[in-house]
């Protein structure tokens, strides 16, 4: 069976690319995921708001020490002795780049528009083969409208884009107020692709100690439902490379998002609970269903059942919502 797909340009032996999560930082995770069959991995995430925070710490700890007290200056070790995070991220990602046959995407989160073009080049320059921008931005004030938030990532693709050759996606929330005029946008301002959605964590409240928790809970495939609707909308209107994260733990989940037009699904919670091995398991169970079914090729799939090509587009927007009302049946001896 003929499993290849292309994102961003890159050719793929199969649509399952791990997303960034601690099992792509390490080397030795990353070759179980290639071992057992991913087409790529995105790495790890490199936070600007970490680097940030770790050079305000070696400030104060290398330079502000002799304040009022010069002589201490010839004390002070070198600041070029330590080693950054962001030094050890790219070193890492070389390492990954020496080691994997696979591409690997780097995923980038800035807070700043200098942050966003540095760190951008100099993933690339460390061998990255593509970037994803994971742009986790929540507008909690009243000062901003729609427009403005959604300029903020127009703008920072433009900016660098401008910087780098390699080519970009965009993960995006699911909170845009018009998702295909905002994929629209970024395609022109010089995006490759887009990743539906990111996943924005609650923070919860333990109502004994009157404190937030910061607890991560792991997708399911119910959360994979809202991406499968919009990569269904999406199809043909765009012509970008369109990719699906959050919710996809099962082969039916990616068997849908192949069927409404994803050029690849990303995992995270189902490898982190149950290991590199699901991949393959995954991928024999996808080549099964595709043989059943006399498919010679993953791209004779892909979009079949997009809104463009659906017998019945209503599915994908409000006729849908009164086909579902109707569709519930109350438990045996329920007053109704």
């Amino acid at each position: 069976m003929n499993l290849k797909t292309h994102y961003l340009g890159l050719p793929l032996k199969n649509p399952i690319v791990p997303s960034s999560s601690p099992l792509t930082h390490d080397l030795d995770q990353a070759r179980r995921l290639e071992d057992a069959g991913a087409a790529a991995i995105v790495m790890h995430s490199l936070f600007e708001e970490q680097i940030r925070s770790e050079e305000e710490h070696y400030s104060r700890f290398l330079l502000d020490q002799s304040i009022g007290h010069a002589e201490a200056n010839s004390f002070h070790p070198d600041h070029a002795d330590f080693s950054s995070s962001l030094d050890e991220h790219l070193e890492q990602l070389q390492k990954l780049k020496q080691a994997l046959d696979i591409p690997v995407i780097a995923s980038l989160n800035g807070i700043s528009a200098q942050g966003w073009i540095d760190h951008g080049k100099d993933l690339e320059q460390a061998g990255a083969d593509a970037l994803e921008l994971n742009v986790y931005y929540i507008p909690s004030g009243s000062d901003q409208n729609a427009e403005q938030v959604e300029q903020r990532y127009i703008d920072l693709l433009k900016d660098l884009r401008q910087q780098v050759q390699c080519p970009i996606s965009m993960k995006l929330s699911a909170q845009f107020s018009s998702p295909v005029n905002m994929v629209k946008k970024l395609q022109q301002a010089g995006a490759n692709g887009v990743v539906l959605f990111n996943r924005f964590y609650q923070p919860d409240i333990d109502l004994d100690t009157l404190q937030f928790n910061h607890t991560l809970q792991l997708s399911s495939s119910q959360d994979s439902l809202l991406r499968i609707r919009w990569l269904g909308i999406l199809r043909g209107q765009v012509d970008i490379s369109l990719a699906a994260t959050g919710g996809f733990r099962q082969t039916a989940d990616i068997l849908k998002a192949l069927l409404v037009g994803a050029d690849v699904t990303h995992m995270c919670s189902e490898l982190l609970e149950h290991g590199a091995s699901r991949i393959s398991t995954i991928l024999e169970e996808l080549t099964q269903w595709l043989q059943q079914r006399e498919y010679e090729s993953l791209q004779q799939l892909q979009g079949s059942m997009c809104k463009e090509c659906a017998i019945d587009p209503g599915v994908y927007e409000h006729a849908n919502y009164f086909k579902i009302l109707k569709s519930h049946v109350s438990a045996p001896g329920t007053l109704r």
